[in-house]
């Protein structure tokens, strides 16, 4: 086991240990925000037919001539086709159709004049203008058609793709499988959230804080309680974890006297990749996989991650390591946060040798983003992360940004760049 590595060690040991899950078929609303796992072929040509954009009448050109409001042409409608309706009959040259948005045009008919611009005249029509050929006519398969390939393997389902499926008659769809996440917790001072807390115990809020995190990604959290400071009740816990397809447990995997989480997975099975990443909050970080547990299936077992107790160091490993590996499995590419340059507003100190991640406020200001901590930085903290915009790169080798510097954010919370307006 590697003691005491790089963040970008850590990256590459926990992403290279990561493969997305198998897929599976869902109804199609249950498959917003996953990936595909397979194409999805058109079977269907889209729009079925040549149809009308508007409500309007369909027109042969040559019947029209130079059409004006001071010079109209008068056309007789010889019949109508609403949406839903074939359309069987052929227009002939002095005559217009009547069609609604969606409906099929006749055959022969050139173009659909608004009906806006025209004026009924009992069985007849008054055309006051002359369209340009196509217009306002939607063409068959100008979307989709038969044998196109309309959604590939990792495109990521949202709203307008449930649209498309629908319309290709397709209520199922085969996407990467939801990961499900084993999260416990560890210390003889924590309780549940109703719990007494006299006496110096404390919330067990980490479990709360990673099956939200869990949840805004789409993954399937499964909290498994809190385990007391002795090895049987750890282990006890890990043991009803393993047909998870990743476990991520808080406290305990430090070096006290009550730290049992390493030499608990370790009897369990699990191979240990590292323990201890060079940064801040977050040093004492375990990763590790069981590499076969009975009754998985394909003998791989779940991925291990022994965060930190304290919540902000919790929650920023989660966020560097848990998150990126969750998305993985999901199929997913885009594996992390937006990152902004940013202008350091007050002088940032550290000593060399960890990279440190800085909880700060993000303001725009004179065209450039600025960034401010939200003060103290110690991992116990946790509303200094409600408060947080991003986290500032503070690198390993450095010992000082100073004031007006530049650096790099992850940015936590893309709403940050909503508006308050359209923008135009």
């Amino acid at each position: 086991m590697r003691t005491g590595i790089s963040v970008q060690e850590a990256y590459d040991s926990v992403l290279g240990s990561a493969q997305p899950l198998r897929g599976e078929n869902v109804p199609i609303f249950d498959a917003l925000g996953r990936c595909l796992t397979a194409p999805v072929v058109s079977q269907r040509q889209l729009p079925p037919a040549d149809c009308s954009a508007m409500d309007g009448y369909a027109v042969r050109l040559g019947a029209l001539g130079s059409a004006t409001p001071s010079n109209p042409v008068e056309l007789r409608v010889a019949f109508e086709i609403p949406a839903g309706r074939a359309a069987h009959q052929a227009l002939e040259p002095l005559e217009s159709a009547r069609v609604f948005t969606g409906a099929p045009v006749p055959r022969t008919a050139e173009a659909v004049v608004r009906q806006e611009d025209t004026e009924v005249n009992g069985d007849h029509v008054r055309i006051n203008i002359c369209p340009a050929p196509g217009e306002h006519i939607r063409n068959a398969g100008e979307d989709v058609q038969i044998g196109d390939e309309v959604l590939g393997v990792g495109c990521r389902i949202g709203p307008s793709e449930i649209g498309v499926l629908a319309s290709l008659g397709r209520s199922g769809v085969e996407v990467h499988r939801r990961p499900r996440v084993a999260i416990l917790s560890g210390g003889d001072e924590l309780v549940e959230i109703d719990g007494d807390v006299s006496g110096g115990r404390i919330v067990a809020s980490n479990a709360y804080t990673l099956s939200a995190a869990c949840r805004m990604l789409g993954a399937e959290p499964l909290y498994l309680g809190i385990a007391s400071d002795r090895p049987e009740s750890v282990g006890q816990l890990f043991r009803s974890a393993l047909a998870a397809d990743c476990i991520v447990s808080t406290a305990g995997v430090s070096v006290g006297d009550h730290d049992h989480v390493r030499p608990v997975l370790e009897k369990l099975g699990c191979r240990l990749d590292f323990w201890g990443v060079r940064m801040k909050p977050g040093y004492p970080l375990a990763f590790g996989r069981f590499d076969s547990v009975p009754g998985s299936g394909n003998g791989a077992g779940p991925l291990v991650f022994g965060l930190p107790g304290n919540p902000v160091s919790a929650t920023v490993c989660f966020e560097q390591f848990v998150r990126p590996v969750l998305l993985r499995m999901m199929g997913r590419r885009d594996l992390w946060r937006p990152i902004l340059e940013v202008r350091v507003v007050d002088r940032l100190v550290k000593k060399p040798g960890r990279l440190h991640f800085v909880r700060v406020t993000l303001e725009r200001r004179d065209g450039e983003w600025q960034a401010r901590s939200t003060g103290n930085q110690s991992s116990g903290v946790m509303t200094s992360m409600a408060r947080a915009d991003g986290l500032l790169i503070f690198p390993e080798e450095a010992s000082e940004l100073i004031a007006g510097a530049t650096a790099q954010v992850q940015v936590l919370d893309e709403s940050f760049f909503t508006r308050d307006s359209a923008g135009f």
